[in-house]
């Protein structure tokens, strides 16, 4: 009986996850962005959402419907397809949150993804696999033995989505934690 109950709770909370996900995601008809989004008091503008096209390696800030920069960025070594599991070295895709960032040791700077959502960790608890954790978006190494140049064109990561440490600095100056990201194939 604990089984059915556990059963029906999961149940639920997919489905609270995804409606809230949906109202998340759609604006109402009064609320849509202007075609010239508003700048922040520092005169930049506000970056609302995130948007990674893994086919075409770009990752883009968005200001409402309006894309304001693009960069170059690199995948998980295996770029083709969603992550299922934990090592697979694949860049997820869905719609997750910038939820905090750190200064790392071996990449520079480093904003988190919140991978994994209820759905993908659902999925994971179907397969009998662990989902993998620790997304960033980062910079990339710069040693006399790894220099930069080397990651710039290449799918490289374990998962994460990398870009050049002066296109990470500008991301982390201009998206906020909180953020949308939505990851694409």
């Amino acid at each position: 009986m604990r089984w059915l109950l556990a059963l029906f709770c999961l149940g639920v909370a997919s489905v609270s996850q995804a409606a809230f996900t949906e109202t998340i995601v759609r604006k109402p008809l009064g609320q849509v962005t202007p075609s010239t989004p508003a700048p922040t008091p520092s005169g930049a503008p506000l970056i609302d959402k995130v948007l990674v096209i893994k086919s075409e390696r770009r990752l883009q800030l968005m200001s409402g419907d309006t894309s304001m920069k693009s960069y170059r960025i690199s995948l998980g070594k295996q770029p083709t397809g969603t992550k299922l599991r934990e090592g697979d070295k694949r860049t997820p895709e869905g719609l997750y949150w910038l939820d905090w960032r750190k200064v790392s040791d071996r990449y520079n700077l480093a904003i988190h993804v919140s991978y994994p959502n209820v759905s993908d960790s659902a999925r994971a608890r179907r397969e009998g696999v662990k989902p993998g954790s620790m997304i960033m978006i980062h910079g990339t190494p710069d040693s006399a033995d790894y220099p930069e140049a080397l990651f710039h064109t290449l799918d490289w990561t374990e998962g994460c989505i990398a870009m050049t440490n002066r296109d990470m600095r500008e991301v982390w100056n201009l998206v906020s934690d909180g953020t949308l990201i939505e990851i694409r194939p």
